[in-house]
């Protein structure tokens, strides 16, 4: 048995579903019993949140999630008809069909366990089980959703529970150096480890959602990253490289222009404004990155980036907290992109970080803040020198 996903551009219309339908047959004729999670059809989700949207501002969370379980129902009972019309004995079920358990809110919820008994008895019968991504049902009946990538997440928690390996399939081949659309000359990975991915995925590689990779390496579940598109071999996604393969120093290398650095300074020398600060920034639902504090002559000086954040609305949050607090100082600048390089390698090469840095020095980039871990490291520089930074260190190290 195996697992696959099919995204959202791999099931955007009647003839990808067909084609979806054609690669799913000729692992059926081989022998092959599989279970199947899709994604909602093209930009279906944003569509119905646009919808949602347009009746009020701010939807029920559960009425919501109702709403968006929609997407994924769809493109499973149409990938399960073109199925069944080519004499393959396929079935499509839902998540509250399945019984698959999930913990916490509507609309990011977490899988507290699956029931495969289900599946296993529906493969008695049929030789393909379509299954929908994204979504799962609490202990109260409601239909939740799993957040962005949820589909990713669906596909290795079954596999995980199964002991199986899982293919990921969308518009790209696989994991690359860098992004193709971003540099024409990246290259695929043959292999890559899940720490590395889990850095890449958070750092905004989107060939895999992070809660689907932690869930792999947690459980050892191997990832076949491919394409819907192609034949051509994809990338797998490992707990550890082959002995064979020679372990490179950096890996990938990533570019985030979706980044706010938000500077305040002059506030009281004091932990418990920053922490309020924090407690705030996270209850509005803006996720914090790279962080500096700094303290001086009794005040503190602190730094933030957010990700995909409105500046008014962290300005908001922001003032609400610092309300009672007099002369302070809020800057918010828009022009900055964060540019970083992972690798395992890092951790047991000598001088990878006196590298990167040159490489950015002799590039003539501004580097306005640093964060580190043992397999990553990246930079805040000016939004304008972002290509010039990264094209420096994919050139430092060959990516």
């Amino acid at each position: 048995m195996i697992v696959q996903k099919y995204g959202g551009s791999s099931v955007a219309n009647a003839e990808r579903i067909m084609n979806v339908a054609t690669r799913i047959k000729k692992r059926v004729d081989d022998g092959e019993k599989m279970i199947v999670v899709v994604s909602a059809m093209g930009k279906t989700t944003n569509d119905l949140i646009s919808i949602a949207k347009s009746l009020t501002p701010v939807p029920d969370e559960r009425e919501l999630a109702m709403l968006l379980a929609t997407g994924e129902q769809v493109s499973a009972a149409l990938l399960s008809i073109a199925l069944l019309s080519m004499g393959v004995r396929s079935i499509s079920h839902n998540a509250m069909q399945l019984d698959i358990s999930t913990v916490g809110d509507f609309s990011n919820a977490r899988i507290a366990d699956l029931n495969l008994e289900k599946m296993y008895a529906e493969l008695e019968n049929y030789d393909v089980i379509v299954v929908t991504g994204f979504q799962g049902v609490d202990r109260d009946g409601n239909l939740t959703t799993l957040g962005r990538g949820g589909s990713d997440t669906s596909a290795v928690a079954i596999a995980a529970k199964a002991g199986v390996s899982c293919e990921i399939f969308s518009d790209v081949a696989g994991v690359y150096t860098c992004d193709p659309k971003v540099h024409k000359d990246a290259r695929k990975l043959q292999f890559i480890t899940y720490d590395e991915m889990l850095e890449m995925a958070a750092l905004g590689a989107r060939v895999l959602h992070s809660r689907s990779v932690e869930i792999a390496k947690k459980y050892n579940v191997e990832i076949l990253c491919l394409s819907s598109f192609n034949e051509e071999g994809g990338t797998r996604v490992v707990s550890r490289l082959p002995e064979w393969l020679e372990q490179p120093v950096v890996t990938g290398a990533t570019i985030d222009t979706n980044q706010l650095k938000i500077t305040i300074n002059k506030l009281p020398g004091n932990t418990d404004v920053v922490s309020k600060i924090f407690q705030a920034v996270a209850g509005s639902n803006f996720n914090v990155d790279m962080i500096s504090i700094v303290n001086d002559n009794g005040h503190i000086h602190l730094a933030f980036t957010v990700l995909s954040a409105s500046p008014a609305a962290i300005k908001r949050t922001i003032e609400n907290v610092l309300v009672d607090i007099d002369n302070w100082e809020l800057a918010i600048d828009e022009d900055v992109a964060k540019i970083s390089t992972v690798g395992v390698g890092m951790k047991s090469s000598a001088g990878v970080a006196a590298r990167f840095f040159l490489a950015l020095q002799k590039a003539g980039v501004r580097i306005i803040g640093t964060t580190t871990s043992e397999i990553k490291i990246s930079v805040l520089v000016p939004k304008l020198q972002a290509s010039t930074a990264l094209k420096a260190l994919l050139d430092e190290f060959e990516l």
